[in-house]
């Protein structure tokens, strides 16, 4: 593996994938040597991205720490099966450890709360809508579903709304998407409109999804405003039940470690923009304790390898909902104290990704992951301060506050102080606006290529970041910075070639 190393951000020598050759492939007869087994296994890693390195600014894609990495293989060695302490042992003694290191970063209280590890983002969010389900309709898990059920959630919401409400039967057409501000937070006033509207006709709520840290912006929605509307309307209304509330905040949960950092005092020395920046995410993250259940991944924010997911809920008895019954199972639950395999989806549950979360949650500490998120988003004010330098740019997302930052180029003719608010209100800028998204799809691809051979720094892009009042999608280039090695001097070569590329 070493060998394929290099200053690119690419493992060896980038390669397209073999696909006609791939599908012939059948078992041999006889087996190979471990030794003949392991050069195939290497040869997987050609063209693979070194997500920590500093030329690495695609996604939201951590690189996982050593510890976090020993986290995984332990597990793999032993096999633990998280269904039960039966077959968890000290594994599932972890995932309680966990839940209640979680609990108290986010503000529930650790001796109510429930934790349960899961298959990534989307599985947090099914959990979620899934216990809201059975508190629209109780009993829906025996019975199934026979009533009207939606989703309400905001226009900058995660496309795995649409896939849980297709999975969970809901319908994808059952999801409400609430209209959004400028810095892609759900518009309160909009969402108690469809609230009330939906409510008074009837129609039950699954869940209302809050959006804490958008994969493309990190907008953050106003918590605190969502929940104070639930109640209300459900007041007003004299509502049966509350609408399950659920934070989707598999990303922005990390900002958590900031709910008790001195931003006065400012002991881990952000500079002044940083501080401003860490104290407004921290601001809105805080109100994490008023949802009933939320998501955590942490081989985002987290910096594990995937998959580490947990779903948390402020009140563990809203799994009793979804408890089988113990006769479907007579094989399992014969000794041992703690089953959430009377309750997961999963029968099979692994421990790795419990391990590498509890891995870096002992390693870094609130300080250490107040360090790398600071870091991460002290480099995107870097890149801010040199696109806003430049006329020929301009940042989509300025009043976001995250490790994210959108970005547009424009040609010689167009006004940049003026053309994302036209291309965003303006209709008869719309012919502007698609030549506008034809060269920033130009400009990335350019990108994209050079980066694949290790040539340029390795940037983002997103289809439909914003959408005009005519309903035109608005594209955009993306740096997402997570690597603790980036520089200032990288940063600002991230500028350098847009506009090269631009030309």
């Amino acid at each position: 593996v070493d060998s394929l190393k290099s200053d690119a951000p690419v493992l060896g020598t980038p390669r397209e994938p073999d696909w006609d050759a791939a599908v012939e492939e059948s078992i041999a007869e006889h087996g190979r040597t471990t030794e003949e087994v392991l050069p195939e296994l290497v040869r997987c890693l050609h063209g693979m991205p070194i997500w920590g390195h500093p030329r690495s600014q695609v996604n939201v894609i951590a690189y996982p720490t050593i510890a976090s990495v020993i986290g995984v293989v332990l597990p793999s060695l032993y096999n633990p099966n998280l269904c039960s302490d039966e077959s968890g042992r000290g594994f599932s003694e972890a995932e309680v450890r966990v839940t209640a290191m979680i609990a108290r970063l986010v503000g529930y209280d650790p001796t109510s709360a429930g934790g349960l590890f899961t298959f990534g983002g989307t599985g947090t969010l099914l959990y979620g809508v899934k216990l809201g389900l059975e508190r629209a309709l109780p009993g829906a898990f025996q019975h199934g579903v026979r009533d009207d059920v939606v989703l309400i959630a905001s226009r900058q919401s995660h496309y795995a709304c649409l896939n849980v409400a297709g999975w969970l039967g809901i319908g994808q057409q059952n999801v409400l998407l609430v209209e959004t501000n400028d810095d892609n937070s759900m518009n309160v006033a909009h969402f108690e409109q469809v609230l009330c509207e939906t409510m008074s006709a009837g129609r039950r709520i699954a869940a209302i999804i809050a959006t804490m840290g958008t994969t493309d912006a990190f907008g953050l929605d106003d918590l605190a405003a969502i929940r104070t509307v639930r109640d209300r309307v459900c007041d007003e209304l004299n509502s049966d039940y509350r609408p399950h509330l659920h934070a989707d905040s598999v990303i922005g949960w990390a900002w958590s470690v900031f709910r008790d950092y001195d931003f006065h005092r400012n002991p881990l020395g952000f500079r002044g923009r940083t501080t401003r920046a860490l104290a407004a995410a921290a601001n809105r993250i805080r109100h994490l304790t008023l949802a009933d259940s939320l998501g955590v991944d942490f081989h985002k924010t987290g910096f594990t390898p995937y998959i580490s997911s947990m779903l948390l809920v402020r009140d563990r008895t809203a799994f009793d909902g979804i408890v089988r019954r113990r006769e479907t199972m007579p094989y399992l639950f014969h000794s041992g104290t703690y089953h959430p395999g009377m309750f997961s989806l999963e029968t099979s549950r692994g421990a790795s990704g419990v391990m590498a979360a509890l891995a870096n949650l002992l390693l870094l500490g609130k300080d250490g992951l107040r360090a790398l998120l600071g870091h991460a988003v002290e480099m995107q004010s870097v890149l801010r301060e040199t696109i806003s330098a430049r006329p020929e740019l301009s940042v989509v997302n300025d009043d976001n506050v995250g490790p994210v930052t959108l970005f547009r180029a424009y040609p010689d003719d167009a006004d940049t102080f003026q053309a994302l608010s036209r291309e965003l209100r303006d209709d008869s800028y719309a012919e502007s606006l698609r030549r506008h998204n034809e060269l920033n799809t130009r400009i990335f691809d350019a990108i994209q290529q050079r980066a694949i051979q290790g040539a340029a720094i390795a940037i983002g892009f997103t289809s439909d970041c914003r959408h005009s009042s005519a309903g035109e999608p608005i594209n955009a280039l993306k740096s997402y910075v997570l690597s603790p090695f980036v520089t200032e001097l990288q940063m600002r070569s991230v500028v350098e070639q847009v506009l090269a590329a631009r030309r």
